[in-house]
């Protein structure tokens, strides 16, 4: 008989030199090898667009990643040294030093601030950090239980992530695990004076609590007071994650309790202004080839600021957005730097080019060729289409390199206008711009009409700033690109004649200059004609204050100054706006393959709709479940292999408001039977097929479909429609 063969249930231990697996061994065991790092397969991997969306990925990833290290790096060397310096007090006393440190409403999201702040202080080898969760704290002898295992651990975690020697990791093998039920304040007090006796060893014991409000008050309460009577021994740091404002501390922490701690505040970046610096320099950054379309781009910013103001999630759905662009074929791996490009298109299959065929902006590009033989050749002749994608390509990049640009001279020309019509964010102008044709707009008129009402020094100010912010943005951003030079020497004239202009409103003086205009030959004698009732009258004057009005828009300017200005303002709308900021629609041919549009995917994979879901997978299980005797050839049927809660809840469709538990227990027995004959609907019911039933309507009440009715015991109140 095998030795690990027994008639009961066992564990068998060999010992063949295994030994318990520390946090530094899992972490080599998790990291999986190179060639086995997707659960996709080969023939997926190797392709050249999930070759060009892993390294988009990678580096927008990395780009974020460094983006926020350095937003919040500088409060975590404040809260570093905040608790470095509580160990040079030279008298402890019975006051907790307790740090508040306000995250924002979004507490997911800087669970790695924590994280950084941990490893920072086991970097300096300054404190021993324990991490206390609200779910691990319902009572205080589960919160004291947690606090005293977390910093015995936290010790073992360090000693084993600094000892490399085989011996020393021999011994920690064979240390002893402290168990639950002895983490008290005393084993704490002991083991701290055991490790920590010498003044040079000694190290803070910072204590965590990341999700200050979801703590019990009392639990927290006792647990504070538990720590500050303590502190003469054993130097505790308290540090709150504070989700809303300070006055959820000082509501939660009565006097006889605050009055033990010293607190002071330290202050995160807002969610939204992290948002935007994420936006401003990694996913609008022109060195990334890669662009998301006005609507999706509104519709992931409107989930954040409306929904749950996670960075990390709206990083995670343009991450979607990324992987569904570029899993739409080879030829979209063109999606990147334009030498890479050229290289890729000598891969692309027959398929990849009718891919490119296929595309919406294609159809204009075939249109405006005069020369039948050329279109021909272009819908049929992969050879001739692939030599003429380099120049539609460069085309592309260079019309987003200059739309990037032109987006930076009008955000800071109308970004700060009274009411904002266009916006106050480079995000908002970004949608508004892609959307839709901006100079015909009525908010774009409306900018231009309080722009010609500032002063000279006002308007001058303005248009200077927004040039020096388009040059520099030039030189730093769009420079060092493979088409920058290209960029450089379009957009520069265009605001060298800018300059130009704006130097002319600099001369203009306020004299007045005499108009040639034929409208305003009119007479002012005019007098209106003889009428004959008031309501001739009424037309009259109407016709007449359209005449006038329409004069009005027609007049020239009358002084050198106004002159100067709407020359300077129509120069802006020609040069800048109407050549650059073209809505996505009039874009290059083929600007699909840097441009994501699909917003009904996003917005059906992203935000979920579980009554939807929960319909589809009871009224047709074959949906999620693909098995075959779950196929139904048409939806309404009902058949027995169906699971029980599906055949309850399409007998519940066809009920009215009050569902009779007897008669949907028959048709349930019916159905599952399969047979309606009426001497079986007299037979005394199977026990299993009723309690089948049971379950199935509690399952269903459970969902929120029924509820029991309390006027009708033998009765369930359906609540769907």
């Amino acid at each position: 008989m095998d030795p690990t063969i027994s008639v009961s249930k066992g564990c068998f231990v060999y010992k063949n030199g295994a030994t318990r697996a520390g946090k530094k061994a899992a972490s080599k065991r998790k990291r999986p090898a190179a060639e086995s790092s997707s659960l996709l397969g080969k023939e997926v991997v190797q392709q050249p667009f999930y070759e060009e969306y892993r390294k988009a990925w990678n580096q927008i990833n990395d780009h974020i990643a460094d983006l926020q290290h350095r937003s919040y790096a500088r409060t975590l060397e404040q809260l570093v040294d905040f608790v470095v310096g509580q160990a040079e007090r030279a008298t402890p006393d019975e006051v907790l030093p307790t740090a508040a440190l306000l995250t924002g409403i979004n507490q997911p999201d800087h669970l790695s601030q924590f994280t950084a702040l941990t490893q920072r202080l086991h970097a300096q080898r300054a404190a021993m950090v324990c991490v206390l969760q609200s779910r691990d704290c319902a009572t205080l002898k589960a919160a004291v239980e947690s606090l005293v295992f977390g910093l015995v651990e936290d010790d073992a975690e360090v000693e084993q992530m600094e000892d490399e020697d085989e011996d020393e990791d021999g011994a920690e093998r064979d240390r002893k695990r402290l168990r639950r039920s002895q983490c008290t304040m005393k084993q704490l007090k002991s083991w701290y004076t055991n490790n920590f006796d010498s003044e040079q060893k000694r190290r803070q014991l910072v204590v965590i609590l990341p999700d200050f409000e979801c703590f019990n008050a009392s639990v927290l309460q006792d647990l504070i007071l538990i720590l500050s009577a303590h502190c003469g021994s054993l130097p505790f740091v308290l540090v709150l994650g504070v989700a809303t404002a300070m006055t959820a501390v000082h509501g939660t922490l009565p006097y006889h309790v605050s009055s033990k701690i010293r607190l002071r505040v330290f202050q995160t970046q807002a969610a939204p202004t992290g948002l935007n610096e994420v936006l401003d320099k990694v996913l609008l950054s022109p060195k990334y080839a890669f662009h998301l379309s006005g609507k999706t781009f509104k519709f992931l910013t409107h989930i954040f600021l409306y929904y749950d103001f996670s960075i990390h999630g709206f990083i995670q759905g343009f991450k979607y957005c990324l992987m569904e662009h570029f899993f739409g074929g080879n030829a979209y791996a063109l999606c990147t730097d334009y030498s890479k490009a050229l290289g890729r298109i000598k891969q692309l299959t027959h398929d990849d080019m009718e891919t490119i065929r296929r595309l919406p902006s294609f159809r204009p590009y075939v249109e405006q060729i005069n020369d039948c033989k050329r279109i021909i050749a272009v819908l049929t002749d992969d050879d001739y289409l692939k030599k003429k994608l380099p120049q539609l390509l460069r085309d592309c990049l260079l019309h987003f390199l200059l739309f990037r640009c032109s987006l930076e001279f009008l955000t800071e020309l109308v970004g700060d206008l009274p009411r904002c019509p266009l916006g106050k964010l480079r995000r908002e102008l970004y949608v508004n711009c892609l959307n839709r044709a901006v100079i015909s707009t009525p908010e774009y008129k409306e900018c231009q009409q309080m722009l010609s009402f500032l002063s000279k020094d006002e308007f001058v100010a303005k248009v200077n700033r927004a040039l020096e912010r388009t040059e520099h943005f030039l030189v730093e951003e769009i420079a060092p690109l493979e088409l920058g030079e290209a960029c450089t020497a379009v957009l520069r004239p265009k605001l060298e004649a800018i300059r130009l202009a704006v130097d002319e409103v600099v001369k203009a003086t306020m004299a007045t200059v005499t108009s040639t205009s034929p409208n305003e030959t009119r007479q002012a004698t005019d007098h209106l004609t003889p009428v004959a009732s008031r309501q001739e009258l009424k037309d009259q004057l109407l016709q007449r204050s359209k005449e006038d009005k329409m004069r009005h828009q027609l007049n020239t300017p009358t002084t050198q100054f106004a002159r100067a200005l709407q020359k300077t303002l129509q120069l802006i709308e020609t040069e800048i706006v109407q050549d650059h900021l073209r809505a996505l629609q009039d874009a290059p041919p083929i600007h699909e393959l840097f441009v994501f549009s699909d917003i009904a995917t996003v917005r059906r994979n992203i935000i979920g709709a579980p009554r939807a879901a929960l319909h589809t997978a009871l009224n047709n299980p074959h949906f999620y479940m693909q098995c075959k005797c779950c196929e139904l050839q048409d939806q309404s049927l009902l058949v027995g292999t169906l699971p029980d809660l599906s055949v309850v809840y399409k007998l519940h469709l066809e009920c009215g408001r009050m569902i009779n538990l007897f008669d949907w227990l028959q048709a349930f027995r019916s159905v599952v039977s399969g047979s309606d004959n009426e001497e079986v609907a007299q037979e005394q019911i199977d026990p299993q097929i009723q309690a089948r039933f049971t379950r199935a309507v509690a399952e269903l009440q459970f969902l929120g479909y029924i509820k029991m009715s309390k006027r009708k015991t033998d009765h369930a109140t359906r609540l769907t429609w």
